[in-house]
């Protein structure tokens, strides 16, 4: 049964900022690095080699008979490249994988946020790459470059027709060495050439704001390296606050221990934060039962906390709402989250190489399993599986793979009028997001060129921004007051997010995000962690019995 929340007061007096930018992170693992020589080295390498058992003999025969007789001649290197993508295949694991020097390379940039560079972050925007964010404290922001500098080559190479990815991979290099960027600056009568020097970078993934008065959001992207010590800086600066929202909706996951660490900074010392279960390495498959506990004297106290989940809430960030949740630490809101509950040990092999394989699975301190099981090319397989704990209060939560909320609010869709609007706008091969986004950086830069912040996106600029869509080959017709509600709002967000307003964000974001507009709700109320589980509990009776909207009720 789903459940719709109540509108939000805005404040008045939005709080000071602290915020940091997000990066978007696609990976989904969480591993951790065995350390020490390659796992493996190799078959034939001589007197050091153990001797090959016949079923290795039969293998290598196979691979040399396809390689000499077969009718279609295969390098070696093909049939061995082959023969690993067979062994994994066959695993059945879907997590299981050999990197290449490349994807290795992206794994340590996802997982730790750190790579070699100058620090921006690029968008095509009208037809170019321009640079929308420049990270304080880089080379490229020592360097002098700005927000709206347009990127037109990168050291003997001209930008034409470059996509971010072409760009992003002439830009990063090896660190202490010499980038070239000639950028178009606008009042700039020629391109301007800025000579830097790459640079290890780390983009946090924290962000945080005081909002609503006197709450405190804090996002996480992903589990990376330094994200615990990141998240303690942000609870001090937002000490005082009457409430916190622990954001890890589209969060992917990361490092086992960081999320151990993370969890670690709500609970109390010696509270249970995960159970693991793997094999015991070398053994014949025998299994380890292990408990993590925490460490450290609780960073917050009686401070009500709220974490937000959804259904791509995975691995480390479900390990951190699961140990909340039974321990009565937090209320959690959202969707039953992905259900990634294994282990992976990331082992390294030559040639530059990484071998990623599951070694175990965990299960949250009251023994409910995270894992959902799914098929080899990642498809969930359903079950109807579900059962009930305790937490450590004694109240109910339900386990079966993944965390349950404790209160579901499924995430808002667009209407029938928004969708056939985004419908037509692709058949006419209108951009419309690209549009918005474009839009919004124009307003962004002139209030930064006026020094100003825009309580809103201005009228005249979604006017222009509207008309522009039609004489790009939308319908007027489609133009609806709802869409143009949805338009003007999203203009917003994107306006906010471009001037690094997490606050004005946030609040703008709740008039359609219902998790977030319950959660804040929630908090203005409550006075303690009590009084939040009492206030879900009752909102999931009144829907129960009541449907909402005229609408089936929708909290389970």
């Amino acid at each position: 049964m789903r459940w719709t929340p109540p509108s939000v007061p805005v404040p008045t007096k939005p709080g000071a900022l602290l915020m940091i930018r997000r990066i978007a992170l696609s990976a989904l693992t969480v591993a951790f690095l065995i350390p020490g020589q390659a796992a493996s080295q190799g078959i034939g390498n001589g007197a050091s080699s153990p001797p090959l058992s016949p079923e290795a003999e039969v293998f290598i025969g196979t691979l040399e008979a396809i390689r000499d007789y077969a009718l279609d001649a295969q390098a070696d290197s093909v049939l061995w490249e082959r023969a690993i993508e067979g062994l994994m295949r066959e695993l059945g694991d879907p997590y299981a994988a050999v990197l290449s020097p490349d994807e290795v390379r992206a794994f340590e940039e996802q997982s730790t946020g750190n790579y070699a560079g100058i620090g921006v972050g690029i968008s095509p925007m009208n037809g170019t790459v321009t640079i929308t964010h420049v990270y304080a404290n880089t080379p490229a922001d020592n360097a002098g470059l700005h927000v709206g500098d347009r990127i037109v080559g990168v050291n003997e190479d001209r930008a034409e027709a470059w996509t971010v990815e072409d760009t992003s991979n002439r830009i990063r290099g090896l660190p202490g060495t010499i980038v070239r960027v000639l950028i178009d600056r606008d009042g700039a009568d020629a391109p301007i050439s800025f000579e830097i020097r790459r640079e290890q970078v780390h983009i946090p993934a924290v962000t945080s704001h005081r909002i609503f008065g006197d709450l405190g959001y804090i996002g996480l992207d992903r589990v990376t390296r330094n994200s615990a010590a990141e998240v303690d800086s942000v609870l001090t600066e937002l000490a005082g606050v009457r409430g916190i929202i622990l954001d890890l909706r589209r969060n992917p996951g990361g490092y086992l221990d960081e999320s151990l660490n993370l969890a670690d900074l709500f609970l109390d010392r010696g509270s249970v934060l995960v159970r693991t279960r793997s094999r015991t390495r070398g053994s014949d498959g025998e299994i380890r039962e292990e408990a993590a506990r925490a460490r450290l004297t609780p960073r917050v106290q009686d401070v009500p906390v709220v974490v937000l989940v959804d259904q791509f809430s995975a691995s480390a960030a479900e390990i951190i709402a699961g140990a909340l949740q039974d321990h009565d630490r937090a209320l959690v809101i959202g969707e039953r989250t992905f259900g990634k509950g294994t282990v992976q040990s990331v082992i390294p092999l030559p040639e530059g190489r990484l071998i990623r394989l599951t070694s175990g699975e965990w299960y949250t301190p009251q023994g409910r399993s995270i894992n959902r099981l799914r098929s080899q090319d990642g498809q969930l397989i359903d079950s109807d599986l579900v059962e009930e704990f305790t937490s450590r209060g004694g109240r109910t939560i339900l386990g079966g793979g993944g965390v349950f909320p404790d209160l579901e609010i499924e995430e808002d869709t667009l209407s029938s009028a928004e969708l056939n609007f985004f419908t037509r706008g692709a058949e006419a091969e209108v951009p419309v997001q690209q549009r918005i986004r474009e839009a919004a950086f124009a307003v962004a830069q002139s209030a930064r060129v006026a020094g100003t912040v825009p309580e809103s996106f201005p009228a005249g600029a979604f006017e222009e921004f509207r008309s522009g869509l039609i004489a790009s080959g939308m319908d007027a017709e489609l133009f609806t007051t709802d869409v143009d509600r949805y338009l003007l709002q999203r203009a917003g967000e994107e306006l906010f997010q471009r001037m690094d307003r997490l606050d004005l964000y946030l609040q703008l974001r709740s008039d359609r995000d219902r998790a977030l507009a319950t959660a804040v709700g929630f908090l203005l109320e409550a006075d303690s962690q009590d009084a939040l589980f009492a206030l879900a509990a009752s909102a999931v009776r009144t829907a129960a019995v009541e449907p909402v909207d005229g609408t089936d009720p929708a909290i389970r």
